[in-house]
C-alpha cells in the first residue's frame, strides 16, 4: 500500500463539476492498493499518517502532528502508484489491486483514519473520473510505502 501524503491549506475532489470532498489545512492523501496488502498495512499506514510531525510549531519547525493542528484528511484512491514502467512507456498496472481487493481495503483505511483522527474523513469516490485541487503547504510531500515497514 502506497500513501503519497501532501501537507495542504486546501484541497478539494470534484465529480462531474460537483465537489465530492473538500479540506483545509491537513493532508491529501493518494492511496494505491495492491493486490498483495493486507489488514495490518491499513493499521500501520493509517497510523503512520495521523501520526506524522510535518506541521509547524511555534518555532517554525516541523514538530507538530494532524491531531494538533487540528486538520483534516482528504484521501484520494489511485490506483496509479502501482504503475511498472520498466518496460517501454505504456506502464503497466498489473500490481494495483483490483475493484473487488480494493474497494473494501479503501473503505477500512477511511473508517480506520476516522477512527484514529477523531472525525470525517473527505474522500473521492473509487473509479471515478476526479479532479484534485491542492494547495500544497511548503511544499511538503512525503511517501510512505507499507511494503517498506520492515
Amino acid at each position: 500500500m502506497i500513501a503519497v501524503i501532501q501537507r495542504v491549506s486546501s484541497a478539494s475532489v470534484t465529480i462531474e463539476g460537483k465537489v465530492k470532498g473538500e479540506i483545509k489545512t491537513g493532508f491529501m492523501v493518494l492511496l494505491g492498493i495492491t493486490h498483495a496488502d493486507l489488514p495490518e498495512d491499513i493499521e500501520w499506514l493509517g497510523k503512520k499518517i495521523v501520526g506524522l510531525r510535518v506541521f509547524n510549531d511555534e518555532e517554525g519547525k516541523m514538530n507538530l502532528d494532524l491531531k494538533t493542528v487540528n486538520g483534516d484528511i482528504l484521501l484520494i484512491s489511485q490506483f496509479t502508484l502501482h504503475a511498472s514502467t520498466k518496460k517501454g512507456n505504456r506502464p503497466s498496472f498489473i500490481e494495483a489491486a483490483k475493484p473487488d481487493i480494493a474497494i473494501p481495503m479503501y473503505e477500512k483505511m477511511i473508517e480506520f483514519l476516522g477512527a484514529e483522527l477523531g472525525k470525517p474523513i473527505q474522500t473521492g469516490e473509487f473509479g471515478a473520473d476526479m479532479k484534485v485541487s491542492l494547495l500544497n503547504d511548503g511544499p511538503v510531500t512525503i511517501v510512505i510505502d507499507s511494503k517498506n515497514r520492515i
